[in-house]
């Protein structure tokens, strides 16, 4: 606001236009404010890094102490604070002597009492003090041009009411060209109070222990500073300085500011002349005090340790442009660091949760032994990789880099995305890179768990779309579930072997079942007998979990799906799918217990069943039979068991 009044006056501007200039700044920057708040803007405050608010917050206290300098040593104006305190000859003691027991009574008076703010009994102290100095230099107790004390306020309602009436006369002469030359300044200055209130909102947080919304401080100080201009006020923020102030009074509350205010007005209304007999040096102690008190000297022990260093060099970077610059430059160095620290913390965190390839990694598609062995086979041409965290331009090129040697040899990646947080440009382009490599090899690139809503709410499924990486010839694959990918690239992979597969549409017979396959004639002629046939719905329950029963079932065509309930949930977890030509339900068929899990077909499936009484009965009158049968399930159920040891032992890793 300064530098704009002088440029104003600079420019031969009027007095009456400088004041109407200053006062529709104020408007528009309170106004901003509110579209900030309105918008969410606040928000962005809370993803500042500690650090930074920490080099903000001791910046502000060194900040104080320079600026308090002067007064606490009672140096003359055109004295800067460093010289004065280089040269003790410049001090004067009467000044000096009213901040050092003002700040002395400050820091001890907590020592003996608490009811009474520590800030107020150090500036009476400091009065007192000043006072006492006036008796032996009478010139201190002086109103008029006396450089140590406040100096006469005018408080007389009818100037303040006289005032409040020229501003709205003015307003009625603004135009069009005015607005547009003060729409820059009050954008600055907006940017600048919106940060200096919500920077100081963090720093109190910390302190107090509370949590703040941003938004509802934005929209509350962009209205109380288009009410302060409008009536002749200053636009202002919630400066650090004389919050600490506050908390250190012990004002901890939202009726803090609300009597503050009011004591102010009160105050400047009633108490004009007494005010103005304050000495300077006792508001400076007091200050200082605060300064001091801001530093958090506790991140000094951040230099001792590497790992640390880097955050106290970020601490000191921006109390040190506080320092020689100004608080506007400390909080723009502080936004900086802020995304350079999160950029550095996102590319050092690896995206790729876990990697494993087909022969690691299988789908609840339960295969027939002669489909496993040939996926088994051709396991290293299929690369499943479950990523996590932010896919952008920090981190796009490690994952490239991890995965590179693999697409060498692969030629069907799957890309788990379900814990993926955020995806920018440049990973989709890095990801349609890798389809046209894996394309060129006749290899797909395929997707799953593409989060509907992101944090941020992006639809990354639509994002994919739009972007032309999905949803195209060429393009990649997208399944809604791990499984789903997983079992759409195994049928490709048995497909390019070769290997023999049930037709869907074909009814199989008991001499069809791969494990049955093999045994002679008559023996199969004889189990048919005892064999049952059963048409399921899709949908329908084959058998539920703790039901009767002790069937073994053979799928002739279909599918069926075996699912746990979990306890005390709707929800079930996936155990396993069956297809044409295998079998399920043997555990109670062998040892006749209740049923541990649910299945239920996912089409309209057609099977073959039969009891263990039934079975029992057929095998009696021929035991060879019977020794066959025992020998061929024993032998898919060792292969079945070996495959949930190495889904354990993924598990276990991940």
């Amino acid at each position: 606001m300064a530098a704009l009044c002088a440029r104003l006056v600079s420019g031969g501007a009027a007095p009456e236009s400088v004041v109407v200039s200053l006062v529709l700044v104020g408007i528009f920057s309170g106004a901003l404010q509110l579209v900030y708040g309105a918008l969410g803007g606040g928000r962005l405050i809370k993803y500042i890094p500690y650090p930074v608010v920490t080099g903000y917050m001791s910046g502000v206290g060194l900040l104080i102490i320079l600026k308090q300098a002067g007064p606490f040593l009672g140096l003359a104006k055109d004295t800067s604070p460093m010289a004065g305190l280089l040269s003790p000859a410049s001090w004067q003691w009467p000044a000096f002597s009213v901040a050092l027991v003002t700040a002395a009574v400050m820091v001890s008076a907590p020592r003996f009492t608490t009811r009474v703010p520590a800030a107020i009994l150090g500036l009476a102290a400091g009065i007192a003090a000043h006072f006492l100095a006036g008796l032996l230099r009478p010139q201190l107790l002086a109103l008029d041009g006396n450089p140590f004390i406040i100096g006469a306020i005018s408080t007389s309602p009818a100037v303040i009411f006289d005032g409040i009436r020229n501003n709205f006369g003015w307003l009625s002469q603004v135009g069009a060209h005015d607005i547009y030359l003060l729409a820059g300044p009050a954008l600055t200055l907006s940017v600048l109070l919106s940060i200096d209130t919500l920077k100081t909102c963090v720093v109190t947080d910390s302190i107090v222990r509370s949590r703040h919304d941003s938004n509802r401080e934005l929209r509350g100080q962009g209205s109380a500073n288009i009410a302060s201009a409008l009536l002749g006020g200053m636009p202002g923020a919630g400066t650090l300085g004389a919050t600490m102030v506050s908390l250190a009074a012990g004002g901890k509350t939202r009726l803090a500011g609300l009597f503050e205010g009011g004591l102010a007005l009160a105050a400047a209304l009633a108490l004009g002349g007494a005010i103005g007999r304050i000495p300077v040096a006792a508001l400076a102690g007091i200050l200082a005090v605060v300064g001091v008190r801001m530093i958090d000297r506790s991140s000094l022990r951040l230099a001792l340790k590497s790992s640390t260093i880097l955050d106290f060099a970020v601490i000191v970077s921006v109390a040190g442009t506080a320092l020689v610059s100004d608080l506007l430059n400390a909080a723009a160095v502080g936004i900086v660091l802020s995304i350079l620290l999160f950029i550095r913390e996102q590319m050092g965190s690896n995206v790729i949760r876990r990697k494993a390839t087909g022969a690691e990694m299988s789908s609840k598609q339960k295969r027939l032994p002669a489909e496993s062995a040939a996926l088994a086979e051709r396991g290293s041409e299929t690369l499943v990789v479950e990523l996590q965290g932010s896919l952008f331009f920090g981190t796009t090129d490690q994952l490239f880099t991890d995965i590179e040697p693999d697409l060498k040899v692969c030629r069907r990646l799957i890309l788990d995305m379900r814990r993926v947080t955020s995806v920018d440009f440049t990973a989709v382009h890095m990801l349609a890179q890798v389809g046209e490599r894996l394309a060129e090899r006749g290899g797909s690139l395929v997707f799953s768990h593409l989060p509907a809503s992101l944090p941020s709410g992006q639809d990354l499924g639509a994002y994919f779309r739009q972007l032309g990486l999905t949803h195209r010839r060429g393009g990649g694959r997208v399944f809604e579930t791990l499984h789903d990918a997983l079992e759409w690239v195994e049928d490709m992979a048995l497909d390019e072997a070769g290997v023999p597969r049930p037709d869907a549409g074909e009814l199989l017979d008991l001499a069809q079942i791969d494990f049955l396959k093999g045994l002679d004639k008559p023996l199969l002629d004889r189990m048919h007998l005892a064999f049952a046939e059963r048409r399921v719905k899709a949908g329908e329950a084959v058998f539920l979990r703790k039901g009767g029963g002790h069937e073994l079932f053979l799928i002739r065509r279909g599918r069926v799906r075996i699912v746990l309930p979990l306890k005390d949930t709707h929800r079930q977890h996936h155990l396993a799918v069956f297809g044409p030509g295998d079998f399920f339900g043997e555990v109670a068929f062998l040892v006749r217990t209740p049923r541990t899990a649910d299945a239920v077909a996912l089409v309209d499936t057609d099977l073959y069943c039969i009891s263990r009484e039934a079975f029992d009965a057929v095998t009696a009158s021929d035991p060879a039979y019977g020794a066959a049968f025992y020998q061929r399930l024993a032998n898919v159920e060792a292969l079945r068991l070996r495959d949930a040891d190495r889904e354990l032992r993924r598990l276990q890793d991940s």
